[in-house]
C-alpha cells in the first residue's frame, strides 16, 4: 500500500485530476485514507483511544469519518468525500470507489460484525447508504441515493430505496412491479387562508 498507487488510483478514476501534485495537495479522500492507515496501525497496536482521537482529527480536517478499526484495501478512492462515514466493522476490498455523503453504517448494537463488506472493484454513488452486515459483491455498483440493506451478488447494479438489483451480469432485469406516482389531490379552499379585508 503505497502513496504512489493511491495517487495513481485518483488519476485513473477522476477525469478532473490533472496531475499527481494536484492529487497530493487537493484530494481530501487521499488524506483521509492515509490518516486512516496510521490510525488503523495504532488501533491494532492497542492504542485505541489515540487511534480514535486521530480519526476525529482526520474527520475535522477532511470531512470524512473512518473508524480506525475499519479494514480498508489498496487503491481505495473517496471522491469529493465530504460527509462520508465508514463504521467500525466495515471491510473494504481493493480498487473500491465511493463518493460524497456515502454511509457504510451499522445496524443494531451488537459487538461483532455489524457493518458492510465491499468486495474488490465496488463503486458506491453519492449519498448512498449501505447498512448492516451485508456484502456488496465484486464489481457491483450502488446507485446514488440508494439504501441497500441486503446482500448484492457480484457484477450487479442496485438502485432505489430499498435497493433493488436492476442489472446482473450485464443483463437488465425485468421489473416485477411498475413504479407509478399518484397525482396529488387538487387543493381545496380550506388550504388557503382568507384574505384580510
Amino acid at each position: 500500500m503505497g502513496i504512489r498507487e493511491d495517487i495513481d488510483a485518483v488519476l485513473e478514476r477522476d477525469p478532473a485530476a490533472r496531475n499527481a501534485f494536484e492529487a497530493l495537495l487537493c484530494y481530501p479522500g487521499l488524506h483521509a485514507v492515509w490518516a486512516h492507515r496510521w490510525n488503523h496501525r495504532l488501533w491494532n497496536l492497542g492504542f485505541k483511544t489515540l487511534a480514535r482521537f486521530g480519526s476525529h482529527v482526520a474527520r475535522f480536517w477532511t470531512g470524512i469519518e473512518i473508524h480506525p478499526a475499519a479494514r480498508i484495501g489498496r487503491r481505495f478512492f473517496i471522491d469529493h468525500g465530504m460527509g462520508v462515514v465508514i463504521g467500525e466493522t466495515t471491510v473494504v476490498g481493493d480498487d473500491v470507489t465511493i463518493y460524497q455523503q456515502v454511509t457504510l453504517g451499522g445496524t443494531g448494537k451488537r459487538r461483532h460484525k455489524r457493518h458492510p463488506t465491499l468486495e474488490d472493484g465496488v463503486v458506491v454513488g453519492a449519498g448512498a447508504k449501505v447498512l448492516g452486515d451485508i456484502t456488496i459483491g465484486k464489481r457491483s455498483q450502488v446507485g446514488s441515493g440508494s439504501v441497500v440493506v441486503k446482500d448484492v451478488p457480484p457484477d450487479c447494479t442496485v438502485v432505489g430505496i430499498p435497493g433493488r438489483i436492476i442489472i446482473q451480469d450485464g443483463q437488465r432485469l425485468e421489473q416485477s412491479e411498475p413504479t407509478t406516482m399518484l397525482p396529488a389531490p387538487p387543493p381545496s379552499p380550506d388550504d388557503f387562508p382568507a384574505k384580510a379585508p
